[in-house]
């Protein structure tokens, strides 16, 4: 899961506090591709019934951030045309792009899944300049090369090491469509973030989203993988709670304390850390093009992130 907020270029200063909320956080979000990929070869699971375990235990935690926003002094009462905004950008954001994560971890490695969906705020960029005629400058230009060119090295060395799954490069371009996907979200958000706040944006698109995942659930019909035990649910849960919501939680506090810029910039240590894990838990093997790749990539979104006023998005 994903949370969103929209925020100008910060001045807050760095504080060790903000530094370990921040630093903790992106951490626990990248446990996610660790936990599905794990859940996929332990126990006989689909990617639609894993994600809706994670919404069902994540979902309460968001009703109750609904509710007292709407309580607050000051709330603010969106318009019908908002309220559709809304929910467009919701279903978008968290429950397409999650659906085509959850499928596409299937078949590519947590490693690089979490390279591809990096490059969300180079499409960002690249969205801002074919729709809304926003010029791309040098640093993002110096950006978009040094992401790519990343993933285009890690790509190579992956092909190498995983040369027998028929699989890959449908597993690739199902992450690829769900980071464009994010990407919409965040450009989309940042207009009707401004009218009605962050907190409130984001509490409502997860509830949409999670609609749109219970819809599919149930019209698709099969219940019975739900019945197979508890393992099956304890994932459900590490997922929902451990990988969604305390992250969230922590890393809006972040937000706070340091500056949306300083947690952009922290975040960054999501990659490396699904790298290091999936190879730990998942015995997923380092070489040399990884590494290379994702050194490649983190100094390109770092370079947008300290470079560029921009949305800032806590991702997957």
């Amino acid at each position: 899961m994903r949370t969103a907020l929209f925020m100008k270029k910060s001045t807050h200063t760095l504080s060790f506090l903000g530094f370990a909320i921040a630093f903790v956080g992106a951490i626990l979000f990248s446990t996610k591709a660790i936990m599905v990929k794990h859940a996929f070869e332990h126990i006989k699971v689909d990617a639609l019934s894993l994600l809706t375990l994670r919404m069902v235990f994540s979902l309460p935690f968001y009703v109750t951030a609904a509710f007292f926003i709407s309580k607050k002094v000051g709330n603010v009462r969106m318009s019908a045309q908002q309220w559709i905004y809304l929910l467009m950008l919701g279903i978008c954001g968290y429950y397409l792009s999650s659906l085509f994560d959850f499928i596409g971890l299937q078949y590519i490695s947590a490693g690089l899944e979490r390279l591809i969906l990096f490059l969300y705020p180079t499409f960002i960029v690249l969205i801002n300049a074919v729709v809304y005629k926003q010029k791309i400058n040098r640093n993002q230009q110096i950006a978009l090369v040094l992401t790519y060119l990343g993933i285009a090295l890690s790509y190579y060395g992956e092909l190498k090491v995983d040369t027998s799954n028929p699989n890959f490069y449908w597993g690739s371009f199902l992450i690829f469509i769900c980071a464009i996907t994010y990407s919409i979200y965040i450009v989309g958000s940042g207009r009707i973030i401004e009218q009605v706040g962050a907190a409130k944006f984001t509490a409502y698109a997860m509830l949409s989203a999670t609609a749109g995942i219970f819809i599919h659930y149930f019209l698709r019909g099969e219940y019975t993988v739900l019945q197979q035990g508890k393992d099956l649910w304890l994932y459900g849960l590490a997922l929902g709670i451990v990988a969604t919501v305390i992250p969230t939680f922590m890393l809006s506090n972040a937000i706070k304390r340091i500056g949306s810029n300083n947690v952009a910039i922290i975040a960054s240590v999501g990659p490396v850390s699904t790298i290091v894990q999936a190879h730990f838990f998942l015995d997923e093997k380092f070489f040399m093009e990884q590494v290379i790749g994702t050194i490649l990539v983190v100094a390109g979104v770092l370079l947008l992130s300290l470079k560029v006023e921009k949305k800032v998005a806590i991702s997957k």
